[in-house]
């Protein structure tokens, strides 16, 4: 009924009295006592930039191709004239607040680039073009920075939308030859998020399967349910609209309004009147449904459709401001606190020292994996166990020079060196040592390789831990840094040089009192009966020896007189090199382990206290303290800052939007009643 009264004063209005938007204003929405607060809401959150915290608003997007009239839709909506011109008229995103008021006069400002222009409606299309001149330059490109529009006038709908580039695929002469990638860029980060509503603008004289605006449209709404279509130029292409926008082939799920925009010279009044004449009227027009036509269905539909967005999307984005500022609360707390004192310094520094020297407790000596359950890298005792074992393992399988189709040549070598004039079958303890050095330099390299190992490993989970605890003071981080490395390579030194004097005595004395000694000896000494028969009569000129293997013996059938000493002597030095072997794996352990603990318990702890001291010496004399090694990043300093402007947006918003939500409970409350 209304909206009957609405189009009947359009076409009754005579201009030479009183505007008709002082008397009944076509365009103002039924709803407006309920939108508006919602809206101005929504606005409000959208001027705070709160899309910046990942919080998508609910908008109605216009896109359209170019010469499409999308620019006529929204001067009609809007009651201003917008810029006209050859080529791309729109180089930014326009957010057009729509906004009704009693007041005749209308009052509209430009806000952009963090400035707010008044400007009127004979200068607006003047100040819209020079405002886009300072956003996208001089040229005919385009920018992501967006442009507002907020226009409060008599008789028009509460609305906001955002009006983007028409889409064109040949640059013209000065523009980009990418102009379509950015156009189509802009526009789907527009209508991308789920909670845009697209406003799609067709020309009638076109098959709609074919605009482009369609097909950018259907990527991101599929079944069309967040897209209304407004077909403009109908005048000019009647022929088969009805046809187009019943049959609906192209999925606008939101369903279609028909309009015909100003023409020439004529006042919005008058084609307001033009085009209810035209749809009253017309053979082919007038049979297009009256709830499909005309700038005031239209106004009413993306009033409506607006309203029921806003209400829809309202919880979520409560909800979504509450996730984020409780994020943003938690990352700022866990940020370091501001250091305004020495002694304040101090305390952090304490407290910096103290919680790495844990962590290297839990990871270097307690074996604890909670601070880094799924990085085995830093499960330090399991790794350092491994290194171990590897270590045993190639000592045990080293590879000597010896081959046993040579079995006891160099025994035998040997004692033939060291004969002299004593009882035979003698053993000399120089031959035994001579043979066992041999064997010792063979794998001398490889308990330095291990030393170096874990401490090249240890350096790497020292640094890494320091450097988490020290991260939010770079030059505190460089000091300790420092200490743990020039740290690390002296006790690496120490190493080293105690694996060297264990590889000397190993090689001067030959001692156990290990008991295993005695009884592998004399167990392989239990093969010499066998071993002599088996020189001899070999069938095969091979023969196993328990603990030993198979070995070659034919060969040494011509030196019986010197074998047994040298069967002797394999034996003992095969029983005693099982001994060096696990007394050099033990010794690494022990070692490795004991620098390790005294290195976390005592030594890190001292090294970077002296070298903070050091440095402080040095700091006082060109004025500072600890307080210039605890200085926080500027990346740290950065953070904070982001931080507590987003806070304070979210907290900004929170407000704006829990007064809407009271009001809505409020007017919920009221209707139940």
């Amino acid at each position: 009924m209304e909206e009957s009264r609405t189009s009947l004063a359009i076409i009754q209005c005579n201009d030479a009295h009183e505007p008709l938007e002082a008397i009944n204003p076509p365009l103002i929405s039924s709803y407006k006592h309920q939108i508006r607060p919602l809206l101005d809401a929504i606005d409000k959150l959208r001027h705070l930039k709160i899309m910046k915290e990942g919080i998508q608003l609910p908008t109605i997007v216009v896109v359209g191709d170019q010469s499409s009239g999308k620019s006529s839709v929204l001067e009609s909506l809007a009651g201003i004239n917008l810029p006209r011109g050859q080529g791309i008229c729109t180089r930014v995103p326009l957010i057009m607040r729509l906004q009704h008021h009693s007041s005749l006069t209308p009052s509209l400002t430009l806000e952009y680039l963090k400035k707010s222009v008044d400007t009127d409606e004979i200068h607006v299309a003047e100040s819209i073009e020079s405002a886009t001149w300072e956003i996208a330059g001089s040229g005919k490109g385009i920018s992501h920075n967006p442009l507002t529009l907020v226009v409060k006038k008599n008789g028009v709908p509460d609305l906001t939308m955002v009006d983007l580039p028409g889409i064109t695929r040949v640059a013209v002469h000065g523009q980009p030859d990418n102009i379509y990638e950015q156009i189509h860029d802009i526009i789907m980060e527009y209508i991308t998020p789920v909670e845009s509503i697209i406003l799609n603008v067709l020309s009638a004289a076109v098959d709609f399967s074919t605009c482009e605006s369609i097909r950018m449209s259907q990527k991101v709404d599929k079944t069309g349910e967040r897209t209304l279509a407004v077909v403009t130029k109908v005048d000019k292409s009647p022929e088969g609209l009805l046809e187009k926008v019943t049959t609906d082939d192209v999925r606008i799920g939101l369903g279609y309004v028909c309009v015909r925009n100003r023409i020439g010279d004529e006042t919005y009044v008058e084609a307001r009147a033009e085009e209810a004449a035209l749809f009253q009227s017309h053979p082919l027009l007038s049979r297009i449904e009256k709830s499909m036509v005309g700038v005031p269905v239209l106004a009413e539909k993306l009033t409506a459709i607006q309203a029921a967005s806003i209400g829809k999307c309202l919880p979520g984005i409560v909800n979504q401001i509450n996730d984020k500022l409780n994020m943003s609360l938690a990352n700022l707390d866990k940020l370091p606190n501001s250091l305004s004192s020495p002694a304040e310094a101090m305390t952090a520094f304490m407290r910096i020292l103290g919680s790495s020297k844990e962590s290297l407790r839990k990871i270097l000596v307690r074996g604890e994996h909670d601070e880094f359950p799924d990085n085995k890298e830093m499960h330090c005792t399991a790794r350092l166990a491994d290194f171990l074992n590897e270590f045993s393992d190639q000592l045990v399988n080293y590879q000597t020079s010896e081959i046993y189709q040579d079995f006891l040549m160099e025994e035998i070598k040997v004692l033939e060196e060291a004969k002299g004039i004593r009882l035979p079958n003698f053993v000399p303890r120089a031959a035994f040592l001579d043979i066992m050095q041999k064997k010792i330099k063979q794998i001398s390299a490889a308990p330095e390789e291990f030393a170096c190992k874990v401490w090249d490993y240890v350096e790497k989970i020292v640094l890494s831990v320091l450097g988490q605890h020290t991260q939010n003071y770079p030059q505190l981080r460089f000091s300790t840094r420092r200490a743990a490395q020039n740290l690390i390579m002296k006790m690496k030194g120490k190493s080293i040089e105690r694996v060297k004097e264990i590889i000397e005595m190993e090689k001067i004395v030959d001692y156990t009192c290990n008991p295993e000694y005695m009884n592998v000896c004399n167990k392989l000494m239990g093969n010499l009966a066998a071993f002599a028969k088996n020189v001899d009569n070999s069938p095969n000129g091979y023969m196993d020896i328990e603990g030993i293997g198979k070995v070659a013996v034919r060969h040494l059938g011509k030196f019986k007189e010197i074998l047994q000493p040298a069967f002797e002597m394999k034996m003992r030095v095969t029983a005693y090199w099982k001994i060096v072997l696990r007394r050099l794996v033990d010794f690494m352990a022990l070692h490795s382990v004991s620098s390790i603990h005294n290195l976390v318990d005592k030594e890190l702890e001292n090294e970077i206290i002296n070298e903070l001291m050091e440095g402080l010496g040095h700091a006082h004399t060109h004025g500072g303290g600890i307080e210039k090694l605890l200085e926080e990043s500027p990346e740290v300093a950065k953070k904070r800052e982001n931080l507590r402007k987003s806070v304070e947006l979210l907290k900004e918003s929170k407000d704006v939007v829990a007064t809407i939500m009271d009001r809505v409970a409020v007017t919920a409350n009221y209707s139940s009643n």
